[in-house]
């Protein structure tokens, strides 16, 4: 009797297994072709992060999708939910809670565009998703933060650690939301700081994941586990085109915060996280990634193509880490009084919203002097034998790059200041660094 239950367990975990490994074979990896057509379904009408509400609802109200208005900001703009698909499992997916983190948001109207497309090789797709899933999409979740760009919103509240209070009238809106759909999978979609880095490495965190844990002792349950293996699923897609440049977010409990307590009321929280990529400042090519991420996370979910994936896989990602500078000065010589002293230069470029948020100016700042060997730059000079001088020095380069009073001090770098000076060999000028700026 022992011997035939053993023969009957192994058979039906035999049994799922091939019913998994099936479901597994049959489904095709879009990601590539995604990645390459993308520029068809990129919605041409927002080319820059710092789009407002009322660039956004006319391109919501002109979709040929379900759509209403699902309550109001503090200051009463429109918040709009966007549904597709009639399928069983629903999946609900906000972006922009944080006024100053529109990557997502751009993604989701290609998103939006690629759902209208037909006869484009990806019918299948759109029919698997559709068929399998219903989805409710809340673009611009904090209108009001991101008409000032910032992260909080008009009541200076940070509506993800607004998940106990409802204080702002948007995070009770989600919590609605959750309680009335009660959706399998939940999307939360943020930006990070672009000088977070994959692990101990000189490489940005671009796209980091996390499967939010619901309790101070990160515990696993079904839900939880689900969402990690749908990140799986996504970050093997995005390895093709970013190897080395994706991360994991902390998993750190925070009780107040709306992806912890998601988890918690029993959704499956997948968090992305949009970091920085070299040279793309208005982050298109991270919209890019986004676009091509979610929509393989989507299938996954229809399809259930995610179960074979195992905590180890999702584990290997690296933790996000703080060992970028945007620009790292290294081995650089420094005269005190004849005698040479050998320093790196750690440099941060902040910006600064300009009038109305509609641009922005960089004010840079001299992060850390000395031994930085265990650091990296997105930008690096070797400077071995070349020696960091003032401007004041140089009056041929103020009249080149028009430099204010404060911008020519004749004193040595201090930190927290603004990084302007010139790196010269003997009297010959190498570079010259103007607001943190290589000119």
């Amino acid at each position: 009797m022992v011997l035939l239950r053993k023969r009957l367990t192994f058979a039906v975990i035999a049994y799922f297994i091939s019913i998994s490994m099936s479901s597994f074979a049959q489904t095709k990896d879009f990601s590539k072709d995604l990645f390459a057509q993308y520029a068809q379904y990129k919605e041409s009408a927002i080319t820059h992060r710092r789009f407002k509400h009322k660039d956004l609802v006319p391109l919501i109200k002109q979709l040929p999708f379900e759509k209403q208005v699902v309550g109001k900001s503090f200051e009463e703009r429109d918040l709009y939910q966007i549904k597709l698909g009639n399928g069983k499992t629903k999946i609900l997916l906000w972006s922009q809670m944080h006024g100053d983190e529109p990557t997502a948001t751009m993604a989701l109207l290609d998103i939006f565009r690629f759902f209208q497309a037909k006869n484009d090789g990806f019918d299948a797709l759109r029919e698997s998703i559709l068929t399998n899933t219903t989805l409710y999409f809340v673009p611009m979740l904090n209108p009001d933060g991101a008409e000032r760009y910032q992260r909080r919103t008009a009541t200076e509240i940070d509506m993800n650690r607004d998940a106990l209070r409802f204080q702002t009238p948007e995070g009770a809106l989600l919590k609605k939301l959750q309680d009335e759909l009660s959706p399998e999978f939940s999307f939360n979609l943020h930006d990070k700081n672009t000088r977070y880095s994959a692990g101990r490495s000189d490489k940005q965190a671009t796209v980091s994941f996390l499967a939010t844990s619901f309790d101070f002792e990160r515990s696993w349950n079904p839900a939880r586990t689900s969402a990690m293996q749908v990140i799986c699923r996504m970050s093997e897609s995005l390895q093709n085109f970013i190897p080395g440049h994706l991360g994991r977010w902390n998993d750190e409990h925070e009780p107040r915060a709306f992806g912890d307590n998601v988890a918690k009321w029993g959704s499956s929280l997948i968090l992305i996280e949009s970091g920085g990529y070299k040279e793309d400042t208005e982050k298109q090519f991270i919209r890019k990634l986004n676009f091509v991420a979610i929509l393989t996370g989507l299938q996954a979910i229809a399809e259930k193509s995610y179960t074979h994936y195992t905590l180890a896989t999702y584990e290997a990602l690296p933790n996000n880490e703080r060992y970028l500078y945007d620009l790292l000065i290294r081995n650089a010589e420094f005269d005190y009084k004849g005698k040479i002293v050998i320093k790196d230069i750690a440099i941060d470029l902040i910006e600064k919203n300009t009038r109305n948020a509609t641009g922005f100016t960089i004010k840079s700042v001299i992060e850390d002097m000395g031994d930085l060997s265990t650091f990296w730059g997105i930008k690096e000079i070797d400077a071995t034998g070349l020696r960091v001088r003032p401007l004041a020095y140089f009056p041929e380069l103020i009249k080149t790059y028009t430099l204010s009073k404060e911008d020519i001090q004749d004193k040595e770098l201090n930190l927290d200041e603004k990084a302007n000076f010139v790196l010269t060999k003997g009297n010959e000028v190498k570079y010259v660094i103007v607001n943190g700026q290589i000119k």
